[in-house]
């Protein structure tokens, strides 16, 4: 199992507009693992550091915890670094 450094941006829904308040939910739901950015109006950055059988499983597995977290939230970058 290998560890992959990848960032997410989220585009939030009207619903999701303060995302200070996403910022708990995201850790509950699984990206604990991730440093968050909230500093865009209207969007949500996750740098990860993720364990994973290869870089696709680590980047679909946060996908998913962030959607649990989130669930209106449009993913509008992907970038493994």
């Amino acid at each position: 199992m290998g560890e992959y450094d990848f960032l997410l941006r989220f585009a939030l829904s009207d619903q999701d507009v303060d995302p200070e308040s996403c910022v708990d939910a995201l850790y509950s739901a699984g990206c604990d693992d991730a440093t968050i950015g909230i500093g865009q109006k209207g969007r949500i950055a996750l740098n990860f550091t993720r364990k994973g059988n290869s870089a696709t499983e680590a980047v679909s597995s946060a996908i998913s915890d962030v959607r649990k977290a989130i669930p209106k939230a449009k993913l509008v970058e992907s970038r493994v670094t």
